[in-house]
């Protein structure tokens, strides 16, 4: 059964990792499916803290869905150089594949192809008493093609395709990292690798999206941000819904096909929905999250524990999320990214959530000059970091870039090169839209 990897956005928050660890329950336990939580990044402090709350499993980790060798790598079974060609033509004749030749350590040394068994009789065919079955008694280290390219087992496939077609040979190596052989790949299989299954998670934009995207098969998109959609080879399924948090989402697919979340998914569920909504003080909350946020509390407490242990838990969990003791100006700024395109104009939006401005406002130059090399980094024409403080409901934020742009903001500034948003918690509902307003009018 094939793979299918639930996978959210780059830089993944809490709820990112929660809908992913949540949909991949649900697709294996009503579908069926090999489906697996994955991840496109590192986890934040918040996420961890969630992790391990509820001892959830980490998400595997996956920031690049183009085809790697170890998705067409044959493990032909191997000869040393000492075994007679006349074992090689016989595996040969099994696989329909060159044979490999390796050493006691494993490392490769030729191959056994038709042409190389060719190569090798047409030197010896003078020998006019020599029967055939010395020749193919030979060691299959004399008859055995030794140029033969390599592989690494997780090198991307693509990377290799344009000298492969100005190539004339068939088979290949693929190798462990240290060399040691893990099996055999031909020009066919790399023309035609098998594509990832991908099922997209909390953002439907490419930008945002794993490296390597148009190289996998995304089966299906369930998001709650604005449409910037990808483009797909297939019709999928898409849904985008106007919630808090994507974790609501999977919560109602979940009651939806009358399963009941252990609570470890129930918890992991809850962190992402209590994270996005900021325990439903967030203008992003609807009816919808707190009649999921109540059912989750019921499967991760119980019935009677139910309020009193979402509160305790909610506010512990961002807490950990506004802990910037020993995080450098560049991991905040990148921790919580996203990328957007209006237009010909490119911009980041980052955020970071903190229970006072004065942790951050004490760093502010290390702030703006981490900004300004991540704004260089993506060719940015500015970049910003959106701080909010979980404890007053408010924000700050923090620019650097085109003054042509940032001049334009629509907020009071607070000083040089920080505005403040008195009001404003949400980068999808309040921030976003005013940006990309500014710059569409």
């Amino acid at each position: 059964m094939d793979t299918v990897y639930v996978l959210g956005h780059k830089n993944p928050d809490t709820d990112t990792i929660a809908s992913a660890i949540g949909y991949a329950w649900l697709r294996r336990e009503r579908d069926g499916e090999n489906a697996v939580a994955a991840r496109a990044g590192s986890v934040n402090p918040q996420t961890s803290f969630a992790l391990h709350r509820f001892r959830s499993e980490m998400p595997v980790l996956l920031e690049d869905a183009s085809p790697r060798f170890s998705s067409i790598a044959h493990q032909v079974h191997w000869l040393f150089p000492s075994s007679p060609l006349s074992e090689a033509w016989r595996l040969s004749a099994e696989s329909s594949r060159a044979v490999p030749v390796v050493d006691a350590d494993k490392r490769p040394i030729g191959m056994v192809t038709g042409l190389s068994v060719f190569r090798y009789l047409s030197r010896h065919l003078d020998m006019q008493d020599a029967p055939f079955r010395t020749l193919i008694g030979v060691p299959c280290g004399e008859a055995c093609d030794i140029d033969v390219p390599l592989f690494k087992v997780y090198d991307r496939v693509s990377d290799y395709l344009t000298d492969i077609l100005h190539t004339e040979r068939d088979d290949f190596w693929v190798v462990s990292s240290e060399g040691m052989y893990v099996g055999t790949c031909t020009r066919a299989d790399m023309l035609h690798p098998p594509r990832m299954q991908l099922i997209l998670v909390d953002h439907n934009e490419a930008s945002q999206a794993v490296s390597g995207l148009a190289e996998a098969d995304v089966l299906e998109v369930l998001d709650h941000h604005r449409l910037a959609t990808i483009n797909t080879t297939i019709p999928i399924a898409f849904h985008v819904d106007t919630v808090g948090s994507c974790s609501t989402l999977v919560a109602e697919r979940i009651r939806t096909a009358r399963l009941t979340p252990p609570p470890t998914v129930a918890g992991m569920l809850l962190s992402g929905l209590v994270a996005d909504t900021l325990l439903y003080r967030s203008p992003t909350t609807t009816s919808r999250d707190r009649t999921a946020g109540t059912w989750l509390s019921w499967m991760t407490f119980g019935v009677d524990q139910a309020e009193t242990g979402l509160q305790e838990y909610g506010q512990q969990l961002l807490h950990a999320g506004a802990d910037l003791t020993g995080r450098s100006a560049t991991d905040i700024v990148s921790a919580d990214l996203k990328a957007f395109q209006s237009g010909t104009v490119s911009f980041t939006v980052s955020q970071v959530e903190v229970t006072h401005f004065q942790a951050l406002t004490e760093q502010l130059p290390e702030v703006h000059e981490a900004l300004s090399t991540l704004m260089e980094q993506r060719k940015s024409d500015f970049a910003v970091l959106m701080v909010t403080d979980i404890v007053q409901n408010n924000s700050l934020l923090i620019g650097v870039g085109n003054h042509r742009y940032l001049e334009r903001l629509p907020f009071a500034r607070r000083y040089d090169g920080v505005w403040d948003l008195p009001g404003i918690v949400s980068r999808k509902k309040q921030l976003l839209p005013t940006i990309l307003g500014m710059l569409q009018g």
